[in-house]
């Protein structure tokens, strides 16, 4: 197996001069793969080569490698440097070999070139540096393949005297020189047959010991005094102490022990998602439709119950814990379930906090009310996505869901700083939440349609994809499996009630909303590369994708699975079914007008394919203060009901009707008027009227040391039916005041580290980075006049003089020349210039590092050189 990068050519001496050798695809391909390192673009190879070896970009390039190739890693960690290919796999596979191995091990080393963790040629195959120190085992850092320090490191501090008497007791040509001791050593362990022969002479109490240290922890303690067994061990440095107390079992022995592998189980191959039940298309459809459905109105549920202003905002932000336990009871669900909804709303954009504003009103896009207490509800937004249809609606909470960090299921845990995490609150982003949400659906999409998959074979899938390192620190927020994990599980639940899967079964829209989200996230992800103007060459390459997040038009992603959703959504109805126990049945979603009428004239009594509504005496007395008479609510229910108005709904309007009203109630401190000074009488004796502190003031007229609020609810508590009245004597119309926050947008995504760059950005940053690399590693020839050459990295110096001339001449041989350059801020940099003109103090020049043509000030020129002709 050899690889075309080095084909043909030098074997290369360190990892720049092997990037150098690649060609611009594979160039491409290590950027896509650690975008980190376009961050900013670098100036040439020698400087990629630097930043792909520094330890955060390895920590995370280690991070994303699936479970065989981190083991191809960890293998060549303990490996001598270098290894040949035949060496990691013998590592990998054992010395009985292993076919699965054999197949999958070409990919893996791929995957570590591909990323620059691995570079040379077959025979010549290095880890880079920080990954070798990351996997590499040390007592401080055990290697995650349970091996120890090799006899060389082992026995590093140990006395000549000391090494010969080990050579001695295994047998071996006594010699005085240390490295040749060592090296013996080696050859004995790393001998089959000799260290077979060398075992079969070994207590049976040692080699128990022995089998205890073969797959790690590769220390154990020691007394000062130790055991004939444990002697024999380490006078044969199968055991070396490492520290007083302390042995560790040497790599090349624990390697004989295991037979030649590495790891004590291989995983070459993912493992299979498999299905748990499967179910018909048409039905995961249809249940994924009904919980669309309940989706969007649980949501309109929630924001309905905050229309005038919900709960306040906790001082460190978020929902206090009793305010999300009330929003669980309105909504029937349970905490966790009420903080998705919550969550959700809030990632849609149709929920935040106000600010601190009272009032709805907006000038200039300033609220024109009073600073008040901060409060959460509904956003401007809401109002709109209130009018479109049901489907559309919840397209948006879909998107929004699928794309955003915030993580509903954290809320209840603790942070790592011991605070507790809070709906709303400001620490429930998580980067990697959408790119598992993602995979999670992807991985149900690769099951046959109706197909529900089988959880734990979900999660072992994800865990084989991105394995959790040893020493890996445990994320913020609590539970006992890893980030990814926890995230998985919540995708899962969180996909069924929104309606993404049904039974289990990824349903037609949620197969959509993976299509339609892959051309989108591409485009924001080029979008987010484009930062403001900078001088740099490689501003460029940076903004380069800028202009393809404008292929997708706004709502495209939206309109699409509406399109697909809508016709498995019922059509929302016109009537209820009234019955005599003073209930109407909704047998389906009913359109907007009907709904928001029905909700002030009765309580919801209970949800689901039905909506049953309850009418009560308080109810009816909700639509009269709102404004209905007797005679609207009878033509309303006559309207829209598919059966005879009960005579017992008759009798409980007509009774409410004619006794609302009877009692005003306006504000004095407030007062109590009525035209029978019987009725107050009668209210002025109960004692249950004590705490309103009324008193007479005409025979009609109570004054009251409450305020009419308080007043009007003491008094329907009494069991009459008052109603507030305005200062002309006016029957008072109570309508719900909809309070808004100021127009706020939905959240950002918190993304994990910089954007997968597209392919315009690939090619424009190769081609900078190409051009940097030519204009600092080509031969230069300086000008004829000129001092000495410049070290390596060091600009160019010469006169002005010398400058203008060398320019002036390129311009009619068509030559390229090297020059320093410093910009308007003061940033020195290097390229490779071919002049086109030079005039007024400037030369115009096709500069290779950009590649495009510009304008140089002649005076920000610090010296010129010809390129030399190699």
């Amino acid at each position: 197996m050899t690889t075309e990068s080095t084909a043909g050519a030098a074997a290369p001496r360190t990892l720049a001069e092997e990037l150098r050798q690649r060609d611009d695809a594979s160039l491409a391909t290590l950027l896509r793969a650690r975008p980190d390192l376009l961050s900013p673009v670098p100036n040439d190879l020698t400087q990629l080569a630097t930043r792909a070896g520094t330890r955060a970009s390895v920590v995370r390039a280690l991070g994303r490698l699936d479970t065989f190739a981190l083991q191809a890693a960890e293998a060549l960690a303990v490996a001598p440097e270098p290894a040949s290919y035949e060496t990691l796999q013998a590592l990998l596979a054992g010395d009985d070999g292993d076919e699965a191995v054999d197949r999958a091990l070409p990919a893996a080393v791929g995957t570590l070139r591909d990323q620059a963790l691995v570079w040379g040629g077959d025979g010549r195959l290095r880890l880079v540096r920080t990954a070798r120190e990351l996997l590499a085992p040390s007592p401080q850092h055990p290697s995650p393949t349970g091996l120890g320090p090799t006899v060389a490191e082992a026995t590093s501090g140990m006395s000549p005297g000391r090494l010969q008497q080990i050579l001695e007791a295994a047998g071996l040509t006594s010699t005085h020189d240390p490295v040749s001791a060592v090296s013996a050593l080696t050859a004995l362990f790393t001998d089959r047959t000799r260290m077979s022969a060398l075992l079969d002479e070994a207590p049976v109490d040692a080699l128990d010991v022995l089998g205890r240290l073969t797959w790690g922890p590769p220390y154990g303690q020691v007394t000062a005094d130790p055991a004939a067994h444990l002697r024999w061990l380490l006078d044969r440095a199968l055991l070396v102490p490492t520290s007083p107390g302390t042995v560790v079992l040497p790599r090349e022995a624990a390697l004989h022990l295991r037979g030649g592998r590495a790891h004590k189980a291989t995983h070459p191959l993912p493992p299979e998602v498999t299905a748990a039940a499967e179910h018909r298309p048409r039905i995961v459809d249809s249940t994924a439709a009904g919980q669309a459905l309940t989706a969007v109105a649980t949501v309109e549920e929630l924001l309905k119950e905050w229309h005038e202003g919900g709960p306040a905002v906790l001082r460190a932000g978020g929902l206090s814990v009793r305010d999300l336990k009330r929003t669980a009871v309105g909504l029937d669900v349970s905490e966790p379930t009420a903080a998705f909804w919550v969550e959700l709303a809030y990632a849609a954009g149709l929920l935040a906090s106000d600010g601190g504003f009272e009032g709805s009103s907006y000038d200039d896009g300033e609220p024109s009310a009073r600073r008040a207490e901060e409060r959460y509800a509904a956003t401007p937004a809401y109002d709109d996505w209130l009018e479109l249809p049901a489907a559309e609606r919840w397209a948006r909470l879909a998107v929004a869901w699928l794309s955003a960090t915030r993580t509903p299921g954290l809320v209840g845990g603790r942070d790592g700083k011991d605070r507790v995490l809070s709906a709303l609150g400001p620490h429930l982003d998580r980067s990697a939440a959408p790119e598992v949400r993602r995979r999670v659906l992807d991985l149900l999409a690769e099951l046959p349609e109706g197909a529900a998959a089988d959880q734990e074979s979900v999660l072992a899938r994800l865990r084989w994809e991105r394995p959790l390192r040893v020493g890996a620190a445990a994320d913020q927020g609590g539970g006992g499996d890893d980030l990814r994990t926890r995230l998985a599980r919540w995708t899962l639940d969180e996909a069924e009630l929104l309606g993404v899967t049904g039974r289990g079964a990824l349903s037609a829209t949620g197969r959509a909303l993976l299509e339609q989200d892959a051309v989108r996230t591409g485009a924001e992800r080029a979008a987010a590369h484009a930062g403001p103007e900078r001088t740099s060459a490689h501003a460029g390459a940076e903004r380069a994708s800028a202009h393809t997040a404008h292929g997708l038009p706004d709502g495209a992603l939206e309109s699409a699975l509406a399109e697909l959703l809508a016709p498995l959504l019922p059509e929302p109805l016109d009537h209820v079914l009234l019955q005599a126990d003073l209930t109407a049945v909704a047998p389906g979603p009913l359109e907007r007008p009907l709904a928001e009428t029905l909700g002030v004239l009765a309580d919801v009594e209970s949800k689901g394919g039905a909506t049953v509504y309850r009418f009560t005496p308080g109810s009816v007395r909700r639509a009269l203060d709102a404004g209905r008479t007797a005679t609207d609510l009878h033509t309303f229910l006559e309207t829209h009901s598919r059966t005879p108005v009960p005579q017992p709904l008759s009798y409980l309007i007509d009774d409410v009707a004619r006794r609302h009203g009877h009692l005003r109630i306006g504000a004095a401190s407030a007062y109590v008027r009525c035209d029978d000074d019987s009725v107050l009488g009668e209210i002025l004796a109960d004692k249950r009227a004590a705490a309103l502190r009324l008193r007479r003031l005409a025979p009609t007229v109570l004054a009251a040391q409450a305020d009419p609020a308080a007043l009007l609810d003491g008094l329907r508590a009494m069991g009459f039916a008052p109603s507030a009245e305005t200062p002309e004597g006016d029957v008072l119309i109570a309508r719900a005041h909809a309070h808004r926050t100021p127009p706020r947008t939905a959240p950002a995504p918190v993304p994990e580290g910089p954007p997968v760059p597209d392919a315009t950005l690939l090619g424009a940053a190769v081609r900078a980075i190409r051009a940097g690399d030519m204009a600092s590693t080509a031969p230069k020839r300086q000008a004829p006049a000129a001092a000495s050459r410049p070290g390596p990295g060091e600009l160019p110096r010469t006169t002005s003089a010398e400058t203008l001339a060398t320019m002036q001449a390129a311009v009619m041989t068509g030559e390229a020349l090297w020059i320093g350059y410093v910009n308007a801020e003061g940033t020195a940099s290097q390229r490779v210039i071919a002049p086109v003109r030079v005039e007024g103090g400037f030369v115009t020049a096709y500069d290779h590092t950009a590649d495009e043509v510009r304008t140089y000030p002649l005076h920000r020129v610090t010296g010129v050189a010809e390129l030399g002709e190699d």
